[in-house]
């Protein structure tokens, strides 16, 4: 998709020829950000119709689940689907970890926090808010991918949702207020996780299903 929200240096960085640097390099030769929008929406919703309903992890989650996810999402589309990003990136002066500490990062990640929060069996809506919170805060300011760690980031969010039994959050306040999301993760630098935890309960209230 459009990659302008984010800067970027390294191989990965390269656009499609034809896009004006507005699609990165792709496997299906797609030059229009729209066009590439509504396709990788397309695959997600796929992706979590085959994983809710066929394949859903009632278990212990490993990196190798995120790593398999993103792979069987964008795996049609780009080269380096499934496999941690090679460049290293910032959004609106914020960086992002340092790609070449990203191994040692998702080793910690997930011995320090998916083994530990998941799965999410038997808790109460505090638990699972703070479960998700400590998770999505982490996992994101790793940003694993190139492209879609917040997606992939969400639904790692709403399969600790559904292991708690309780359907997928809802995010149309995070989508309505991203300036006060995008806080939230920034506070997650000091281990501050109180922001996105209320974030996070109010996804819990106002999920579906």
């Amino acid at each position: 998709m459009s990659s302008n929200r984010y800067q970027a240096t390294g191989s990965q960085a390269e656009y499609q020829p034809g896009s004006n640097e507005q699609v990165l390099r792709n496997r299906q030769g797609i030059t229009d950000p729209a066009v590439m929008v509504e396709l990788e929406t397309r695959l997600l919703l796929r992706l979590y119709e085959r994983m809710m309903r066929e394949q859903f992890p009632n278990r212990r989650l490993d990196v190798a689940d995120l790593m398999g996810w993103h792979y069987q999402w964008l795996g049609n589309l780009y080269d380096w689907a499934g496999r941690p990003r090679s460049v290293n990136m910032s959004k609106d002066g914020f960086h992002f970890a340092a790609a070449m500490q990203i191994p040692r990062l998702l080793d910690e990640f997930e011995r320090k926090y998916l083994h530990r929060y998941t799965p999410c069996h038997d808790i109460d809506d505090s638990t699972l808010a703070e479960a998700i919170a400590v998770c999505h805060v982490e996992l994101i300011l790793i940003h694993p991918f190139r492209e879609g760690n917040g997606r992939l980031s969400r639904l790692l969010a709403d399969v600790m949702a559904v292991q708690a039994g309780r359907g997928p959050l809802d995010y149309s306040q995070w989508d309505a207020d991203k300036t006060t999301y995008f806080t939230a993760i920034q506070r997650g630098v000091g281990m501050d996780y109180a922001p996105m935890r209320a974030l996070v309960s109010v996804a819990l209230a106002g999920q579906g299903g």
